[in-house]
């Protein structure tokens, strides 16, 4: 797939804030079946920053792999803001990156209910010291324009976590 000039910006900016920082990334991807990370790798040097990749597109990878609980899916769904935070906590439990960016929504054509319509995405960032930004977004378009949005936006969800102070007590992400 080629990415539209935007992401690929949001790539670049994002890969040189964690590489400023020293941070490595990690991606928790469902509905953008590892876009994330294919947008970031389309950057040589990314091997610098990017650590790992998760695609969990169905619920039991989403558990086996990352820990969701099953009480989230089943409370929640899968695509809810609970879902994207336990994403997020999952893949930097199981890393040692200081970054890790979620994405789970639906990207049609099908697959939408009137409460989760096609184009429901909820996406989080969130680092190791437990500041997470989360965002429900409700992108317009077909499935690849659904899709591009949600990699766009949680690239920059991701400067946005890394921008964001950590409020005193945070506990650390995992």
């Amino acid at each position: 797939m080629s990415f539209p000039e935007s992401c690929l910006a949001a790539a670049a900016r994002l890969l040189d804030a964690c590489r400023a920082r020293g941070i490595r990334l990690a991606t928790a991807e469902s509905c953008t079946g590892g876009l994330v990370a294919g947008c970031l790798t389309e950057h040589p040097g990314a091997s610098a920053v990017l650590d790992r990749g998760w695609v969990v597109y169905d619920n039991r990878a989403k558990i086996e792999l990352l820990g969701v609980r099953p009480e989230t899916l089943a409370s929640y769904g899968a695509v809810s803001e609970a879902c994207a935070r336990e994403l997020v906590a999952g893949a930097l439990a199981r890393s040692s990156c200081g970054l890790a960016l979620a994405a789970t929504g639906i990207a049609g054509p099908g697959g939408g209910t009137p409460e989760k319509p096609v184009g429901l995405v909820h996406l989080a960032a969130g680092r190791r010291d437990g500041v997470v930004v989360h965002r429900r977004c409700l992108f317009p378009g077909d499935r690849r324009a659904i899709r591009l949005a949600a990699v766009e936006t949680l690239l920059l969800l991701g400067l946005e976590a890394l921008a964001t102070e950590a409020r005193p007590g945070a506990a650390a992400g995992g």
